[in-house]
């Protein structure tokens, strides 16, 4: 097999374009803390360059990293873009100099987002906004109606394309969606945080992608380690094991793996092609609880 190509792990609708459900996330190309450059400018603008040559369209940024160092990063490896490249980006907090995350959820808030994304990535539209709702890696049970008509009024200006939406519950889904279509929902989720099992399930049935992310966050050593014997048994990595599992879980699932390096980048995308048996399956699911009963969105 080439080396990283995503082609295998097929492909699924994102906004109004087919996208590979492996993915990139850019976060970790800003510096420690997500703040400021990074220490290795020529190897992150080298990250963006091999992940588009290993068959990467789906980019997961926001502007508040660095901030705006990663979008123009992304700027100056991949502009002008490929025709098939989605870009995803996420507004609702801004940095503080000590790093902090405030929310930033005003109509005037989310517009000054929105156009920072623009002019910094170069774009005259953006592909997708993810509303990023407040919560460090858990969601707040809150309304989210007044951001969310706030960005489908700049949706319907034409500076935004397609919305999804971040760090929600079930119930916030459904408010989401009773304002503007949702293109994805962004959420904590992973072989052991199986929280949202239920909820990937209802996105499926409407065809609507779900990003998890954090997806080696929150495990204990004792799950790490029966993670590690699985690797060690399939010889690859504990980070393959748990995004090939992600990719099994259900079809509507896109990824978003990030790093720095181009090496482990490419060991990263190896995962696309990695087909876990029905015993690694098993195994793989006896790490992790599962979700709440079933839900209708």
């Amino acid at each position: 097999m080439t080396i990283g190509t995503a082609e295998p792990s097929g492909s699924y609708p994102l906004g109004d374009r087919p996208v590979f459900r492996l993915g990139y996330g850019a976060m970790q190309l800003a510096g420690p803390h997500v703040m400021g450059p990074p220490a290795d400018r020529a190897e992150a603008v080298a990250v963006l360059r091999r992940a588009a040559e290993l068959g990467v369209n789906h980019i997961d940024t926001s502007d508040y990293y660095g901030p705006h160092v990663v979008n123009e990063l992304i700027r100056e490896a991949l502009h002008p873009y490929p025709e098939d490249l989605t870009i995803v980006t996420k507004v609702g907090a801004r940095r503080t100099p000590e790093g902090d995350w405030p929310e930033a959820l005003s109509a005037a808030e989310l517009r000054s987002a929105v156009e920072d994304n623009l002019r910094n990535l170069g774009v005259d539209a953006l592909d997708v906004v993810n509303l990023r709702m407040p919560g460090f890696a858990e969601p707040v049970e809150r309304s989210l109606a007044e951001p969310f008509e706030a960005l489908a009024q700049l949706q319907q200006e034409g500076l935004v394309r397609h919305l999804g939406i971040s760090n929600v519950t079930t119930q916030m889904v459904a408010e989401a969606r009773a304002i503007a279509p949702v293109a994805c929902v962004q959420n904590h989720y992973n072989l052991v945080h199986r929280a949202d099992d239920p909820l990937i399930d209802a996105l499926a049935r409407e065809d609507i992608p779900y990003v998890p992310f954090f997806p080696l966050g929150g495990f204990s050593p004792l799950q790490s380690a029966a993670l590690d014997t699985i690797a060690r048994r399939l010889e690859t990595t504990p980070m393959q094991v748990a995004l090939a599992w992600l990719l099994a879980r259900s079809p509507n699932l896109l990824l978003i793996p990030g790093t720095s390096s181009v090496a482990h980048l490419e060991e990263n995308m190896l995962a696309s092609a990695r087909e876990l048996g029905p015993l690694e399956l098993q195994e793989l699911d006896r790490i992790g609880g599962t979700g709440e009963p079933d839900v209708d969105l």
